[in-house]
């Protein structure tokens, strides 16, 4: 069946979360076993204290009065910067992603969790907290959100299958289009939360009205030609009884950049 006999606009024939993960993860990068038998401490705002021992699959994690131990996976973004995720077996409604920039002794942790859409609620909520590293000392900003992104428009191509182009057009909002995969035709506008971690490096979060999902994704836009990204996608299971996760990455290239009129930029504070 062509796209020219489909229905795109039948949202109740988009494919489930796991539909879509076969080969999705062609591009992601090797792990990294830098942070093995190392330990930190991260402190939030408020002095919570989560202490974090990484081996060679598993990290061990304390955070009172809770503590664990979870299959973790480890990418290395940049030098000194690292990207975890994991899912906790305590909570299995949870997604973990926490960002380590041992250059600067800061850190991110973006909690992803799993719900009940509702009118002006998607299925996945995120929570954003930014720490620094006890044991390091601070050389460098901290995380922060940012409108950095706004007007871009990126291609992704995550296998030789898959590929999407994203364009960023505010604080809250960003379109996807599906340009090659199983969701070819499909696109879509979802909330979108993005931080800046390092000069031209991004954590790019999203999350879906239509399926319930949500990403967390760390993006190197430093090289326009040459965008790098590593991600998780996070939601309910075809069944819709439990939970899918799995982590991919993309190649990417910026296609085009759009310069608003400053009374019209989007970034600009809402008027009521």
């Amino acid at each position: 069946m062509t796209t020219d006999t489909l229905n795109l606009s039948d949202t109740s024939t988009w494919l489930p979360l796991d539909g879509l993960a076969p080969g999705f993860d062609a591009a992601k990068a090797e792990l990294t076993d830098a942070l093995v038998g190392r330990s930190f401490t991260i402190v939030d705002e408020d002095g919570g204290r989560t202490t974090y021992r990484f081996d060679a699959d598993a990290v061990a994690w304390e955070s009172d009065p809770e503590t664990g131990r979870d299959d973790v996976e480890v990418i290395e973004v940049d030098e000194e910067l690292y990207y975890a995720q994991y899912t906790t077996a305590a909570h299995p409604d949870e997604a973990v992603t926490l960002i380590l920039d041992l250059r600067s002794g800061h850190a991110l942790t973006v909690i992803s969790t799993l719900g009940t859409a509702a009118p002006g609620r998607t299925a996945v909520q995120m929570s954003f907290t930014p720490s620094t590293i006890a044991e390091l000392e601070l050389r460098g900003e901290a995380p922060a959100p940012t409108d950095e992104l706004i007007g871009r428009r990126v291609l992704w191509v995550y296998s030789t299958v898959h590929a999407y182009e994203h364009v960023y057009l505010s604080p809250h909002w960003y379109s996807w289009h599906c340009l090659a995969g199983p969701e070819q035709g499909l696109a879509d506008t979802d909330e979108n939360t993005v931080w800046r971690v390092r000069p031209g490096i991004y954590v790019f979060t999203w999350r879906e009205k239509v399926i319930p999902c949500g990403s967390v994704t760390i993006a190197d836009h430093r090289d326009q030609k040459a965008l790098r990204a590593h991600g998780v996608l996070f939601g309910t299971d075809e069944a819709g009884t439990g939970a899918t996760h799995f982590t991919f990455g993309a190649h990417g290239r910026l296609l085009s950049n759009t310069v608003h009129p400053v009374e019209y930029d989007p970034s600009r504070p809402l008027e009521r």
